[in-house]
């Protein structure tokens, strides 16, 4: 399977670049580089991971896209708390990223062989 096929690619690459055009125009560069920065690492990573010959490989870094996703969501409580982020978008923002990392779990159980 490609990548590209992946729900939990898609998903991950809309929330990116939602947040990307969000946050554009965010004066507060180390803040909005950050943030993007996590966010554009959760689905670089599930497509590195499906690049890897091995299945250990691949879930390195399906693992590295999880933690990604509990940074982003930690970037997007401190973005709402300070005003950065509309409380609206963000809730948004962190129940999709929630529902990712649910996904990537998932994956990886699933690539480890086993389930849960």
């Amino acid at each position: 399977m490609r990548f590209e096929e992946l729900d939990v690619w898609k998903r991950a690459t809309r929330l990116s670049v939602a947040i990307y055009r969000q946050l554009n125009t965010l004066k507060d560069y180390g803040f909005r580089d950050q943030i993007t920065r996590a966010s554009l690492s959760v689905p670089s990573n599930i497509a590195e991971g499906f690049e890897r010959v091995s299945q250990k490989e691949c879930v390195i870094f399906l693992s590295y896209a999880k933690g990604s996703c509990g940074e982003l969501r930690t970037q997007v409580y401190v973005g709402m708390e300070i005003g950065y982020i509309e409380l609206g978008a963000g809730k948004g923002w962190l129940k999709e990223s929630e529902e990712i990392s649910l996904m990537l779990g998932a994956l990886i159980r699933t690539k480890k062989g086993f389930t849960k």
